[in-house]
């Protein structure tokens, strides 16, 4: 290492998934590592959405060092190869103290390029493992993936988990040696959610008068969409409207499946936006179905706008939802919970209502903030390094 001194410090961030959450990690870690004084570089990629290279571009006004590099989330060795000697070129060029890797496409070259040219400690944060996602890969992918990510943690000074119950998990996986299971929350710019303007129900075509329920995210099975349609076809919440904000290749079948329950006159299908904050402020209830999770920035934004959400028991809103102070907490899989708990949050007096946003915000300005995220990040490097 170059000094001990965080200025001293070089950190190269590697990521593909450059997508929904792991996207904006990667932003708001290199922007707030760099204003903390260590040199960032980051190599990713921009194929999954092009939209990304504005924050690219963001992100080198503000000094860190890009490099985009067309990395892809299937097998492909030919490409793989390439990137992986891309990869070899940049750390020989830059010379980092860390290797800090994200997600699996990129956790894979990154550390085997760090490997091959014995430069940089290796740090590597999977937001979530793979071969843990049944609903999205058959077995044999699931065993293969499980011994590339056993075989590489035998290299990898540092793992580190979004949250405290994803800690938990990753060590109970028999993959990582537990004692370099690290756990660094992530955390948001509360800035950006407080005090914005409501969107206008109108123009969603929502009736003013209806429960608004809100689901942020990408259309896929790890996400839940379906199961939070399921719950608004339950008689409980015969009245309330849903917006579904997010793009994905599952947005035909769950339309069909919003026309299939009777329930597509309410179910708003909004696709991408960049106006979340505003759709959150317009919200009575943010909902939380997915089926897995890392520690979903969905409820650590809809808290830090002061509104209740109601989530599944998954790694990350388990320990941030705090049952009846914050929201609700539901198994997973269970839509018809799903419902009742909503009902019950939307049936509280509105001050209640607003005091379980209240209790959310407080929350995340003690423990989720992005400047504490990647000050605890840095002294995790400090620590391997």
């Amino acid at each position: 290492m170059k000094s001990a001194d965080a200025r001293g410090l070089r950190v190269m961030h590697v990521m593909e998934a450059t997508i929904g959450g792991t996207r904006r990690h990667l932003v708001d870690v290199a922007r707030e590592q760099k204003k903390l004084g260590i040199a960032v570089d980051v190599v990713a990629s921009a194929e999954r959405t092009a939209d990304f290279r504005r924050d690219l571009a963001e992100l080198e006004r503000d000094g860190v060092r890009v490099v985009e590099l067309p990395m892809v989330r299937e097998i492909r060795p030919g490409p793989d190869w390439r990137h992986l000697k891309a990869l070899e070129r940049e750390l020989v060029a830059r010379r980092p103290d860390v290797v800090h890797t994200h997600s699996s496409k990129a956790g894979v070259l990154g550390r085997l390029a760090s490997l091959e040219r014995s430069i940089g400690v290796r740090v590597h944060t999977p937001h979530t493992f793979a071969f843990l996602f049944h609903a999205m890969f058959g077995p044999v992918k699931r065993a293969l993936f499980r011994q590339i990510e056993r075989g590489l943690a035998q290299a990898t000074a540092a793992v580190i988990a979004v949250s405290e119950s994803e800690g938990e998990t990753i060590r109970g996986s028999g993959v990582v040696p537990p004692e370099r299971v690290r756990v660094v929350p992530n955390g948001i710019d509360v800035v950006k959610w407080v005090d914005i303007a409501p969107a206008s129900r109108t123009a969603l075509g929502v009736p003013e008068s209806a429960p608004l329920l809100v689901v942020a995210g990408l259309l896929n099975v790890a996400k839940g969409q379906d199961l939070a349609l399921r719950a608004l076809a339950e008689p409980c919440l015969a009245g309330a409207h849903l917006l579904l904000a997010g793009h994905g290749e599952l947005r035909p079948a769950w339309e069909a499946l919003a026309r299939e329950l009777g329930v597509a006159d309410r179910a708003h299908f909004l696709g991408w936006r960049d106006d979340v904050p505003q759709l959150f402020s317009a919200a009575d209830v943010v909902l939380l179905p997915s089926r897995w999770e890392a520690m979903p920035y969905a409820v650590l934004e809809a808290m830090a706008a002061e509104r209740p959400v109601i989530a599944t028991a998954v790694d990350g809103a388990r320990e941030v939802v705090q049952e009846g102070v914050t929201g609700r907490l539901v198994p997973c899989e269970d839509p018809r919970a799903l419902a009742r708990a909503t009902a019950d949050v939307l049936g509280l007096e509105p001050r209640r209502r607003a005091e379980l946003g209240v209790a959310g915000r407080a929350c995340v300005l003690r423990r989720y903030t992005a400047r504490g995220m990647a000050k605890r990040l840095i002294d995790v490097y400090r620590e391997v390094a």
